[in-house]
């Protein structure tokens, strides 16, 4: 930091312990006996202490009338209505997932050092430093790369505009020596090349602008460290939701798949002589069918027509013979098509293996026909697009999933996969998976087999990027069909195919020319694909529909216009459905004027030039994943917390959040183990208890509520409020300490206890989990209050409080605590 210097002028106890059940009632209803008048049933009642309760909603009018006089203008903030608010907003909602109990520790340390070393072997595997041994990847940028105007992040100052490098000369020397000059909000800062390299940051945003909203300030990082902190909680809470997810799913059994000999026999059935990678890659899954006890989560990454889909009939074969079903899950009806045509050539000489196609190509009848074979177990591998996961679909004894291309399912398709993973073996194919799928292998949540080895045959597809004219869509599809080949014509909409099928039918007239896209009527676009297919159509005109798999050998040109609409991931998946065979193949990518795209667009086509050669889906992969970001793990945001910190400091963080995951553990406590030494035992109203309908009842039941967790307390409370309004004070300081002890409970806290102007507590938790805990606190006040001294947390007020604010302060105290939990392990 020092080295980074300004350069001027350059432009009482409440359920304290556990009590039994016929003692808990003299602390709610000290005094007298009464009689229900709805019930009969006698029951203690004390005359109110407090009677300046809230509102009841009409119900208790006399207790809100006695509010309102009391206090006629004091604001009402519903503390507990906001707590509640916020678990539910910060926790997404997940209810009993987030409050399962602690993981069990053994499991949880014996998975936490399995992560660590998968994710050492993936950065060695997928990132080697050039020299073929592999090595540890860095994402701090080398000055020399950079241009001026671009954005990069100084870790300990933040975010700032390269300007260039220069030499001058250091204060108190007279040798020269090379700077990088930084640009920031309220000056200009030079910095060694030296300590650059291992200082800064590319900042890449995951938008469309990929412009910071404002730079950093050399004179208060203050701001930039709120920004880093923001990005370190969601780095901790996606690597903890990742963990409970994982764990879940590891402690699913299945007996390991028997090993048959007919494995060996189906093998040699394989046409082509497997490439290194592709033996990995059968070895990797063959390994965690046949000995691994935990269902498979395996990423097959591999080029177009590298041999991904015999990798996944491998495995559908090992799992069909064991008894099990396979569902092959395809983004499109075309691609759904293909693959059923492949398998059921493949299993043709196993006629005891039943194959299905479900599809819209069907009638209703023969879709019930299908649906009622897979609930019984009569088809044993079922082809289909994401129809297959919907609700009518009961599988008989599904084993195995494959997702073909999971970047082109929507979001709850990709939530309904997900459910699938903590219960059958799940295989993922994909040439440029989602930054997501990708984010998870590099990190080493996802098992990952990479297929770089391109087949002998296959050469590069010679990629021509260039503003669209007629001359040049002329020449290239006469180069084509000259040479005996058939030509794809790809545009982003539907609309603009009939416009395109005119120009052509005026250009080559004696030419079979067809159109494809989604919304054709299903026999209509079966018979086009089957007639392109036996090629007896020779200019395809299509929508993006052919993206994925489509295998026909004899297109070896592809024209895509209006390229600056389409994905990164998409392009690279069109360029693949040409080059399928050992003949030269040219992919003809037009945009319109260069002026008008955007910065994204543009370095989207720069990407695309620079993957020409084969095999490069991964690498291309990165790329889409440094321009558009990698979201969110869980939900539907794409962009993610990465733009507070830019793309590669956020990488690095994550990276040491995982090497030092076990420090941010927190133990939770049993319920009835925690200590509140606060006296205060307010009494509640008695015209409120008059109008509860069983009071004894209630109390006990939100005591119940609160022992079990945090979502039952919850969940009692609203429903205590619906039934019968918003509670008297009174009601709500009961309300509150039991909040606070299932609070404390969950974070670790055994005791809360205050002397004078000191409130202590009690903890397991350690000094990073606190200093964790700390930093992502909303409020300064409680944030600038917390001391952590060895296993107490305290805090020093600026004056002894009465009872009831006193506990006010600790409910919202722990409120702000209880927010980061979602970032902490418990086991």
């Amino acid at each position: 930091m020092s080295a980074l210097c300004p350069v001027p002028d350059i432009s009482t106890r409440f359920f304290s312990r556990p009590r039994p059940p016929g003692h808990l009632w003299s602390i709610f209803f000290p005094v007298r006996c009464s009689r229900s008048p709805r019930t009969g049933r006698s029951f203690r009642i004390a005359r109110a202490v407090y009677t300046e309760g809230a509102s009841v909603g009409g119900v208790a009018r006399l207790a809100g009338q006695r509010q309102r006089r009391d206090r006629p203008s004091e604001p009402e903030t519903d503390a507990i209505a906001l707590l509640n608010e916020r678990i539910r907003r910060d926790q997404g909602g997940r209810g009993e997932a987030s409050s399962r109990n602690a993981m069990d520790s053994e499991e949880a340390e014996k998975y936490i050092r399995q992560v660590k070393e998968q994710q050492q072997r993936g950065l060695q595997k997928l990132k080697g430093n050039g020299d073929g041994k592999g090595g540890t990847f860095s994402y701090k940028v080398d000055p020399y790369t950079l241009r001026s105007g671009d954005y990069v992040v100084h870790k300990k100052v933040g975010i700032g505009r390269f300007v260039g490098i220069k030499f001058d000369v250091p204060k108190g020397s007279t040798v020269p020596i090379e700077y990088v000059f930084m640009e920031y909000a309220d000056g200009m800062a030079k910095l060694p090349v030296r300590q650059a390299s291992r200082m800064l940051y590319r900042y890449n945003l995951p938008n469309e602008t990929k412009r910071p909203k404002t730079l950093s300030k050399l004179s208060d990082t203050s701001a930039w460290e709120r920004r880093k902190t923001k990005g370190k909680v969601a780095i901790q809470k996606m690597v903890v939701d990742l963990m409970e997810l994982y764990l879940h799913r590891l402690k699913q059994r299945r007996p390991p798949y028997p090993k048959s000999p007919d494995m060996a026999d189906f093998a040699v059935q394989f046409p082509y002589e497997p490439t290194p990678d592709q033996k990995k890659a059968f070895i990797d899954v063959e390994r965690d069918l046949n000995e691994r006890e935990t269902p498979m989560d395996r990423l097959i990454c591999g080029d177009v027509g590298f041999g991904k889909t015999e990798v996944a009939l491998r495995a559908i074969f090992c799992v069909v013979l064991a008894g099990k079903q396979a569902m092959v899950l395809a983004p499109t009806i075309v691609l759904a098509k293909q693959h059923f045509d492949v398998i059921s050539e493949r299993f043709s000489q196993y006629p005891n293996i039943r194959i299905g196609l479900l599809s819209r190509f069907q009638t209703r009848s023969e879709k019930e026909e299908y649906l009622n074979m897979i609930k019984n177990g009569h088809l044993d591998i079922i082809v289909g697009t994401h129809s297959l996961l919907g609700s009518r679909v009961v599988y008989n004894n599904l084993g195995l999933l494959v997702v073909d291309e999971e970047q082109r399912f929507g979001v709850k398709q990709k939530e309904k996969i997900a459910s699938f993973k903590t219960s059958v073996d799940v295989l993922t194919l994909s040439a440029t998976p989602i930054p997501r799928t990708l984010y998870l292998a590099l990190t080493g949540f996802r098992d990952a087999s990479l297929i770089s080895t391109p087949p002998p045959e296959r050469v590069p597809i010679k990629t021509h990027l260039s503003a669209f004219s007629k001359e040049k869509v002329i020449q290239a599809i006469k180069y084509e069909l000259d040479r005996g080949g058939q030509v794809f014509y790809v545009l982003p909409r539907i609309k603009g195919l009939e416009e395109v099928m005119d120009f052509l039918k005026q250009s080559f007239p004696d030419i079979e020319i067809a159109i494809a896209h989604g919304k054709q009527y299903s026999k209509q676009l079966e018979d086009t694909m089957e007639k392109f297919a036996q090629g007896d159509i020779k200019i395809l005109i299509c929508t993006n529909i052919v993206e994925s798999g489509l295998d026909i050998q004899n297109a070896n040109t592809i024209i895509i216009q209006d390229v600056q609409q389409f994905g990164l991931a998409q392009l690279y998946q069109l360029r693949g459905r040409v080059g399928r065979c050992d003949k030269e193949a040219h992919a003809h990518l037009f945009y319109p004027d260069k002026s008008l795209l955007s910065d994204q667009a543009l370095e989207r086509l720069a990407a695309l030039e620079e993957c020409r050669e084969l095999g490069q889906g991964f690498q291309l992969a990165e790329r889409d994943m440094g321009i558009r970001g990698f979201g969110t793990i869980f939900g539907e945001q794409q962009t993610g917390d990465v733009g507070n910190v830019g793309i590669d400091l956020f990488f690095e963080m994550l990276f040491e959040s995982l090497s030092k995951v076990e420090q941010h553990r927190v133990l939770p406590m049993y319920y009835q183990d925690v200590q509140i030494d606060i006296n205060i035992n307010p009494h509640l109203p008695s015209e409120y208890i008059n109008h509860l309908e069983n009071p004894l009842e209630i109390i006990d039941e939100a005591e119940k509520a609160a022992e079990k967790d945090i979502w039952s307390l919850m969940q009692f409370t609203e429903n205590l409020r619906r039934q019968y309004g918003k509670e008297p004070r009174s009601m709500e300081i009961l309300l509150k300490k039991l909040y606070v002890r299932r609070m404390a409970a969950d974070l670790g806290i055994s005791r809360i206890y205050a002397s004078g102007k000191m409130v202590g507590m009690k903890t397991n938790m350690t000094k990073q989990v606190f200093k964790l805990m700390t930093d992502s606190m909303v409020s300064d006040m409680h944030r600038n209050s917390l001391v952590y001294e060895g296993d107490h947390i305290k805090a020093e007020l600026l004056l002894e409080l009465p009872r009831e604010q006193l506990l006010n302060w600790i409910f919202q105290c722990l409120a702000e605590l209880y927010a980061s939990l979602p970032t902490l392990i418990k086991y």
